[in-house]
């Protein structure tokens, strides 16, 4: 297969958070984490007099990547077919002394592996954060800097009513607060492990089960569950959701970069470095395309969300076939995510906002998107129903005339009975009917600036 991936593009994708990304769903990383579950098992179980103390410390002094025989695990893969025997198999042998023979004592596959994958997420989720975070402090920048630069707002595709570019950032920040709310309380209930052997019950860790539980994952940074979560998936669905639903805000963001940097709209660039190139054959162009890129990379997470729910449906105590989507949807998601957040992070820190062509574009309909604020004033006089008719006769003739709103409001003897010229500029001057959108810009900012996204 040929191509450019969108996921390796260096162009179009940050250098830190998508290598870091990488590297926790690597391989490498997988199995260490396999090994620093085992580690910690054999630790909690020598303090607890059920495994040799000497033991425990060997296994925990071998439970590194470095002294795997990769070689030997692969082999074991083939003539296993099992996911994590093979590694099993790789700490036993690298331990000294017949030692390895106390690895994995009591517990089952799923506990090392569920273990091994929360403490994955874990680590991916301080990238999500981190990006969210930096994301989150170039949308207040760029709300506080332009609460008051008037641009058209848009409303099933077509001009609507006069906004600020500030006002929409701000909305956009308002969502990503709300999101990185909901990791705060998802990681509550997410970081927890699992040591509860073969179908949960805890039959094969001895009298001491709890203990070995909670002292296993203590070792480990997480929380002791509150009953086995092996067919229970819950956490998982939960995780994937709240990470499409930032993926959701920030296709909406990026589509909307693309559809006002369109030339006949102009209103934003994203930044466009010296020696960047927009077509290999029409040298002008100066395409949006790390914007571009987020919206498909973006789409293409979507598709893991479709089937994500499918995870939950574990047949009895546990499902292999169900369980091992997992493995593939949720790294993928985070992957995902990653490259999406790092092209916004680079679109949003410096982006190109063109405040003379969004005053030009306020002016597009020749004032016809202030007939809201023309009736308005009418209808001290009128009443608002009759203003509304009379507003709406002289909107429509006027577009279909071709004229300016205000040449047929002058020629309207209904509307001169009330309103001078000097009136009717002043109420067709769009910068002037932004509503409060300054005020409630500066409002929000004060609300959110203790937020955690902005710490």
């Amino acid at each position: 297969m040929t191509g450019i991936s969108v996921f390796d593009h260096k162009l179009l994708a940050d250098s830190w958070s998508t290598q870091e990304m990488r590297a926790i769903f690597c391989e490498e990383n997988r199995i260490q984490k396999w090994l620093d579950v085992e580690a910690a098992l054999a630790k909690a179980q020598a303090k607890l007099g059920i495994i040799p103390k000497k033991a425990a410390d060997e296994i925990a002094k071998k439970s590194h990547y470095k002294f795997m025989d990769m070689e030997f695990i692969f082999a074991e893969f083939k003539k296993t077919k099992h996911p994590l025997v093979p590694t099993v198999r790789g700490l036993e042998k690298a331990c000294k002394d017949n030692l390895g023979e106390f690895v994995h004592f009591g517990v089952t596959t799923q506990d090392i592996i569920d273990t091994g994958i929360v403490l994955q997420f874990k680590e991916a989720m301080q990238i999500i954060k981190q990006e969210l975070k930096t994301i989150a402090k170039a949308l207040a920048k760029l709300a506080k800097t332009h609460k008051n630069t008037a641009m058209m707002g848009r409303t099933l595709a077509l001009q609507a009513l006069p906004i600020t570019f500030g006002h929409k950032v701000a909305i956009w920040l308002s969502e990503l607060d709300r999101h990185f709310e909901r990791i705060l309380e998802l990681e509550k209930r997410l970081y927890v492990g699992s040591i509860v052997g073969a179908v949960g019950t805890k039959a094969s860790l001895s009298q001491k089960a709890n203990e070995v539980e909670k002292l296993t994952l203590e070792n480990l940074g997480l929380c002791v569950p509150n009953i086995s979560w092996q067919p229970a998936r819950d956490r998982f669905i939960e995780l994937g959701y709240v990470l499409g639903n930032i993926n959701a805000t920030f296709n909406k963001i990026a589509h909307q970069l693309l559809i006002l940097s369109h030339n006949e709209i102009d209103e934003i660039a994203e930044p466009f470095g010296k020696g960047q190139v927009g077509s290999s054959t029409m040298p002008h162009k100066r395409n949006p395309a790390v914007s571009e890129n987020a919206v498909t990379v973006s789409n293409a997470l979507k598709a893991n969300l479709a089937i994500l729910s499918d995870i939950e449906r574990h047949e009895h105590e546990r499902d292999g076939q169900v369980w091992k989507m997992e493995w593939k949807l949720l790294p993928e998601i985070f992957l995902m995510l990653s490259v999406v957040l790092a092209n916004m992070k680079f679109a949003l820190s410096d982006l190109e906002v063109k405040k003379d062509k969004m005053l030009k574009n306020l002016n597009t309909l020749n004032g016809f998107v202030l007939a809201e604020r023309v009736m308005f004033a009418l209808s001290d006089h009128y009443g608002k129903q009759h203003a509304h008719e009379i507003v709406y006769e002289n909107a429509m003739l006027g577009i279909e005339k071709q004229k300016t709103f205000k040449e047929v409001l002058l020629a309207d003897k209904r509307v001169c009975k009330v309103l001078k010229e000097k009136e009717i500029d002043a109420l067709l001057d769009a910068t002037t009917y932004v509503g409060y959108a300054p005020k409630l810009v500066d409002e929000f900012l004060a609300k959110i600036k203790n937020s955690a996204i902005l710490k």
